[in-house]
């Protein structure tokens, strides 16, 4: 029999129990009236939703407000649509790609016949106080394949999305005034909610990140709960501006790209190849006295190490094309793995040689996608300072002890403050679930021992392995991809 009624557990492991089909909202305000008014949306069995959500009978639930982390992802999310709706209005032709929230605001992509200018997104940035000033509600509606094929037959961007979507999967809409999206939410009660928000560039974005596809026209912006957020926010990357290395390198005369070398390809100049010789140095002395031998590998492999290695399973559509010699396929080296693995493997060896620690400066080159570049931080050759120790299953515990201590050193001469991420299995992984399990346990249990914290990135690891990703904090406050242990 049908219960009339849907129980809800609150954080606290009390228990309210609503007549049945009741939303989010309803249980908001059964709380009180303080918590409807304030409630942005709620953690429904660890997923976010909407307020406008009716869950299943029996559900644990967690009311959010603007003081919850979690919330902030959702505002900007809304924003997104806020400024689709701002586009539509000024460029009603204007083809709607995808809208997320992303780490530090939100994006949406158009397809229009032309680039956006900076007096473009002063005029949809008007626009979009008018939608936030009306206070449009965001209504969600589950829809059937042949009605949203019906409500987008003029969307093609959104008519493809909808094909991907498999036969069980649920299909929702969100509306807001005129403006109605392909989307799974969740959003903020309606536009009003969004007070604090700034556009702040464009960029081209290829169609799903694809450069054989359509360029689209990608706007970004931010967006927060308090004023003074939005501009401590815009203060930082006015302070970022002023540190852009692209900016000082050319200045100081240190670094270069050309287009006719090659987008992602780095010309060092003399002064900076004097910094990069004597940050070499530091690290080769660093890795030395830490027990390392320095080993050299070639810059190309012959195809053949990668399909063994694995790479070409799991890492193809990062690595270059294959050069063809004497009926041998080669391929520039994503990595410095495969090298090391054939000099272990160059002689016999004995476990009471280990463990044996191969480091090398070696050049890798990857295909990054154009448009994800950014001068020395995401090129397509780069130089990694790269080690491989090769030890008995009892040492690794004792050698990743003996890791952390390096890169503690390291940062430290640096002048770099860090925090720690253990990254999990990811979907696509080589390997048994059980050794993974045991080396994940092994990471944890040494940070822990030590005392040190850390977060959990689930589903980051390579395909090969868990790891330690060591973020640097700048002198900003931004967060970079530093070493990795792994």
């Amino acid at each position: 029999m049908k219960s009339h009624t849907t129980a809800f557990t609150l954080p606290d492991g009390s228990v309210r129990e609503l007549p049945a089909g009741s939303s989010l909202l309803d249980l908001a305000q059964a709380i009180g009236p303080g918590l409807a008014k304030a409630a942005v949306a709620a953690v429904v069995g660890g997923e976010v939703r909407d307020l406008m959500y009716a869950p299943e009978d029996g559900v644990s639930v967690r009311i959010l407000t603007e003081k919850d982390p979690e919330a902030l992802a959702v505002l900007r999310h809304s924003a997104a649509h806020v400024l689709a709706t701002a586009v539509r209005e000024l460029h009603p032709g204007a083809a709607i790609g995808f809208g997320p929230a992303i780490e530090d605001g939100f994006y949406y992509d158009f397809g229009v016949d032309a680039p956006f200018t900076p007096e473009d997104l002063a005029a949809f940035e008007e626009m979009m106080r008018g939608v936030v000033e009306a206070d449009m509600p965001f209504e969600r509606r589950r829809v059937t394949r042949e009605e949203a094929q019906e409500l987008f037959a003029g969307d093609p961007l959104k008519l493809e999305r909808l094909a991907e979507l498999a036969d069980d999967e649920e299909i929702t809409v969100y509306k807001n005034g005129p403006f109605m999206d392909l989307c799974r939410g969740p959003h903020v009660p309606g536009t009003g909610r969004l007070k604090h928000f700034k556009l702040l560039h464009t960029a081209g974005a290829y169609w799903r990140g694809d450069e054989r596809r359509q360029m689209l026209q990608r706007i970004y912006g931010t967006a927060f709960w308090r004023e003074a957020d939005l501009g401590d926010h815009l203060h930082q990357l006015e302070e970022a501006k002023k540190r852009d290395h692209r900016v000082l390198g050319k200045e100081l005369d240190l670094f270069s790209t050309d287009q006719l070398l090659g987008q992602g390809l780095i010309l060092w100049h003399p002064k900076g190849a004097v910094v990069r010789m004597e940050i070499e140095n530091f690290e080769r002395d660093l890795i030395l006295r830490h027990g390392y031998e320095v080993v050299y590998t070639p810059h190309v492999m012959s195809e053949k190490l990668f399909e063994i290695s694995g790479h070409l399973e799991n890492f193809a559509e990062n690595m270059f094309g294959a050069i063809e010699v004497d009926e041998v396929r080669y391929r520039p080296k994503p990595m410095n793995c495969p090298g090391h693995i054939l000099i272990y493997q160059s002689q016999q060896r004995s476990y009471r040689d280990l463990p044996i620690r191969l480091a090398e400066f070696g050049a890798v080159y990857r295909y990054e996608r154009s448009g994800v570049l950014h001068g020395m931080l995401r090129a397509r050759g780069f130089t990694q300072d790269d080690a491989h120790v090769f030890c008995t299953s009892d040492q690794v515990s004792g050698e990743v002890e003996r890791l952390l201590d390096l890169v503690d050193e390291m940062l430290r001469a640096f002048g770099y403050p860090y925090t720690i991420e253990l990254a999990t299995r990811p979907a696509k992984a080589l390997g048994s679930e059980d050794v993974w399990n045991e080396a994940i346990v092994t990471l944890r249990d040494v940070l822990e021992r030590r005392g040190l914290g850390y977060r959990v990135a689930e589903a980051g690891g390579a395909f090969y392995g868990p790891k330690l990703d060591f973020k640097l904090i700048d002198a900003i406050g931004r967060s970079w991809q530093g070493p990795t242990v792994q």
